[in-house]
């Protein structure tokens, strides 16, 4: 039972706050965080818990960062506001997209900034338009994501989201927006009568092909992917997938876009995800850890090839916000991605993750309920299943993975589900012991539910 501090607090919350995501009975045992320190988050009762996601994947350095907090705070009382509509800029704009150029993928040098993956996921839409529009194809405005991807949930983000649990309240979804099979390693199907030469990852990318051909190649403008899809389970593709899904965006003229609002700046083990792969997109998409939620920010970032198009039209992008380049949420940018290359979080990401994973490995990889864990870098999966040998889901009315995650709360650990899948990417400032911790919860929560 929550004592009375932690419960009157949540009801003066039901009383007032639509929440993310809105349940009324699923916050009836709301937690209210009051503090954090490091990978810890208190709530009103002053008990601790282990934040084993990052918040939602962004707070990758942990609370109490001071170097973050003082760079806000010198920015507020400097600049705490300007435009940077045309004919306006601030320092810490320029200085956050120097310092960008300096450590994405080599052709991608310039960059518009939002305040979060939404909004990013937005404007790529429109530039990606735009961008056809000035090559002289203006019928390439179709966009192809995956199931199971997510790109936020603005009305067209959420149209290119491929977690259809999104999607009904709000329908019609914006047209143009198809969804192709996730390679889901774990799941994935190749078609009947493939080639047995080809993989299940080149499989798995043909799809974009055999799509691309369906909605005609003169009316697909861009492929939208997550290096790891995140939300959707930490899927992470096989190692021909992405160089396939490369060369398939090349052949029909379509532009490759990379969700890295979830797996840039460390979290997989590399400073973007693509890495992994040696691919290199057209465009990308950030946020998250960019501050590691410590304000508000998104971004893009265009191919030099884009850019010069651009620059060559003359007119103006009739595309704008308000918070678009915040000073105050740009000098947090600088002073996050100082943290970044200074503390090597790509480099803490490869080995804290490798413990994480093997220590789930160990704990559970022999388990009767736990079909897979997977990972990459500091995030990480573990899949229940009904039957091991058969991969068969449990049925959704014994809300298991419900049942798991309010075991690991009581343990003292704070995470999310995806339906069956235990969802794990905490920050990467985390130590190893509680590395060490959230192993162990995960384990006793598992055998708790199920034996």
């Amino acid at each position: 039972m929550l004592n009375d501090a932690n419960a009157a607090l949540v009801q003066r919350d039901q009383d007032h706050l639509i929440h993310p995501l809105h349940s009324r009975a699923a916050h009836t045992d709301a937690r209210v965080w009051v503090r954090g320190e490091g990978a810890m988050l208190y709530d009103a009762n002053d008990r601790g818990y282990l934040d084993a996601l990052s918040g939602l994947w962004n707070n990758t350095a942990g609370n109490g960062r001071r170097e973050l907090i003082d760079a806000a705070t010198e920015q507020m009382q400097t600049l705490a506001y300007a435009s940077s509509y045309a004919g306006s800029s601030n320092p810490r704009a320029i200085e956050l997209a120097e310092k960008l150029s300096e450590i994405t993928y080599p052709s991608i040098n310039r960059f518009y900034f939002t305040s979060g993956g939404g909004e990013s996921s937005d404007s790529n839409f429109k530039m990606a338009r735009y961008y056809w529009k000035l090559k002289g194809k203006p019928d390439k405005t179709k966009v192809i994501a995956r199931q199971l991807g997510y790109h936020g949930v603005t009305l067209a983000a959420m149209s290119a989201t491929g977690i259809s649990k999104y999607w009904p309240m709000f329908e019609p979804r914006v047209p143009g927006f198809s969804h192709i099979p996730s390679p889901y390693p774990y799941r994935y199907q190749r078609p009947e009568g493939a080639p047995a030469e080809v993989t299940q990852g080149q499989a798995a990318a043909d799809e974009l092909e055999q799509a691309i051909v369906r909605e005609g190649p003169d009316t697909v403008g861009m492929f939208m992917a997550e290096p790891v899809q995140g939300a959707g389970g930490v899927i992470v593709p096989q190692d021909d997938y992405f160089p396939r899904i490369r060369e398939i965006c090349d052949r029909y003229d379509v532009l490759l876009v990379a969700d890295e609002v979830i797996t840039g700046f460390g979290r997989t083990g590399t400073m973007f995800g693509l890495e992994h792969w040696n691919v290199e997109p057209d465009m990308i998409q950030f946020a998250k850890a960019i501050t590691s939620g410590y304000f508000p920010l998104g971004g893009i970032g265009i191919s030099d090839e884009i850019a010069e198009v651009m620059d060559e039209a003359g007119g103006a992008w009739m595309h704008a916000y308000t918070y678009s380049a915040h000073p105050v949420g740009c000098a947090v940018g600088c002073a996050m991605l100082d943290l970044v290359q200074r503390e090597d979080f790509p480099g803490q990401a490869a080995v804290k993750g490798e413990r994480m994973i093997k220590g789930l490995e160990a704990a559970l990889g022999g388990h009767p309920h736990v079909g897979e864990v997977r990972g990459l870098g500091l995030m990480a999966a573990v899949e229940i299943v009904a039957d091991k040998a058969t991969r068969e889901e449990f049925d959704p009315g014994e809300k298991v993975g419900a049942r798991i995650h309010d075991a690991a709360v009581e343990r003292g650990m704070f995470s999310r589900m995806r339906d069956e899948v235990f969802c794990l990417a905490p920050p990467i400032i985390t130590t190893e012991a509680e590395i060490d911790r959230i192993v162990e919860i995960v384990h006793d929560s598992v055998t708790e539910v199920l034996g």
